[in-house]
């Protein structure tokens, strides 16, 4: 009889991505499926979302002096972004399945929103 083996129990692992300059991770908000008319917007026709929440910052750009300058924006704000910008997050690395993530230059973040 073979000896009993012990197996590890799958946990689900989740990457910390931690953006470097001035970089930003934002996790976009998603459009509703459904408009105010009834009309359900299937997910090909949806258009890329501009909205998102900031995740993480970086610790900011060096300047022609090598001094650090901050990132306007924090953890927790709110933020509308250029539409063909960024580069995305592969589902399930960062944080859950469902939810979308891209990598930002402040640069390409336009307006944060109070």
């Amino acid at each position: 009889m073979p000896a009993a083996t012990k197996t590890k129990p799958k946990t689900k692992s989740t990457v910390k991505v931690v953006p470097l300059g001035d970089r930003i991770v934002v996790k976009q908000t998603r459009q509703d499926e459904v408009r105010a008319s009834g009309l359900v917007i299937p997910d090909t026709a949806r258009e890329k979302p501009q909205l998102g929440e900031v995740i993480a910052i970086g610790p900011g750009r060096l300047d022609d002096n090598g001094k650090r300058v901050p990132i306007d924006v924090k953890a927790g704000d709110r933020v509308l972004y250029a539409k063909y910008s960024g580069q995305e997050i592969p589902r399930g690395v960062y944080g859950d399945t469902d939810d979308e993530y891209m990598v930002l230059k402040e640069s390409d973040i336009l307006a944060k929103l109070a």
